[in-house]
């Protein structure tokens, strides 16, 4: 099923959702969203926009125009570039943030290294190459959640929403440090939301399937194969696009799942059944 399909489908399943005024889950919120120039993380940053949050997108490439876009849409948005494992970096944007926008109510820590990797067997995985990839997408997590809490402890309140990848239910070959540091930030995402929630902040992650995003479509020469391969297990035999992942993102930023905590998501399409 080609992709122009797969959006056809996808428009079908959301049109009884609510629209215009009716969208304001997240009205009076403000959120940060990680890596969100493009693909995924820009899809996250205008679907918590459209639920009428004020949103801050960072990522180490430009992410103006994201924020443009949704100031266009009558939106509130900043944008900056932030490397985030590097701890003051990550510090003056959230105080910019506060600044600018107000406190902050939701983290959205998307920011990960996975396009681009080249598939090979573990053994073969340089040195250096698994430290990036383990920093990157594990001390990313770190270094914002920590930035953040203090001002959500102070109001007793906050959602902190890692993403991490149903690769780690199935044993994804030839990945295995991006599969690592996915498995890591599940693992942080239960402990956190143990440390967490004496302080009303719910921590909670999302485990995408296998989502063409640009950058899978542009990185991976093997994307229809690996999605073929993924269809054959969904329940929903089409392609998983980075929209899919708005409605569950919008639940665990919002007051619908003010009693969730230290929960993971899976949303693959029924390829992942627990």
């Amino acid at each position: 099923m080609d992709h122009e399909i797969a959006a056809i489908h996808y428009a079908a399943n959301r049109k009884n959702l609510p629209t215009g005024d009716d969208m304001d889950r997240l009205k009076g919120k403000v959120a940060i969203v990680t890596g969100a120039a493009q693909g995924i993380g820009a899809v996250y940053a205008r679907g918590l926009a459209a639920e009428g949050a004020a949103v801050a997108v960072c990522d180490v490439l430009d992410a103006t125009g994201v924020a443009s876009d949704i100031v266009k849409q009558g939106g509130r948005a900043i944008a900056g570039k932030v490397d985030v494992t590097d701890g003051d970096s990550v510090s003056r944007f959230v105080q910019r943030v506060i600044a600018e926008l107000g406190p902050v109510d939701v983290l959205v820590n998307n920011a990960a290294i996975f396009g681009g990797l080249t598939k090979k067997p573990f053994y073969e995985i340089a040195t250096e190459e698994w430290d990036r990839v383990m920093t990157v997408n594990t001390r990313g997590v770190l270094e914002f959640s920590r930035a953040v809490v203090p001002g959500m402890k102070a109001r007793n309140q906050g959602r902190i929403i890692n993403i991490a990848s149903a690769t780690i239910y199935s044993g994804t070959p030839l990945l295995l440090h991006y599969v690592a540091s996915k498995g890591a930030v599940l693992a942080m995402t239960r402990s956190m939301a143990r440390e967490l929630g004496d302080f009303g902040i719910g921590v909670n992650a999302i485990a995408p399937g296998i989502t063409m995003s640009e950058s899978v479509r542009h990185d991976y020469a093997d994307a229809q194969q690996l999605l073929a391969s993924q269809m054959q297990r969904r329940c929903f035999k089409r392609e998983q696009l980075p929209e899919d992942l708005v409605g569950p993102l919008v639940f665990l930023a919002s007051d619908d799942s003010a009693f969730v905590s230290g929960q993971t998501y899976i949303v693959d399409g029924g390829s992942t059944l627990q």
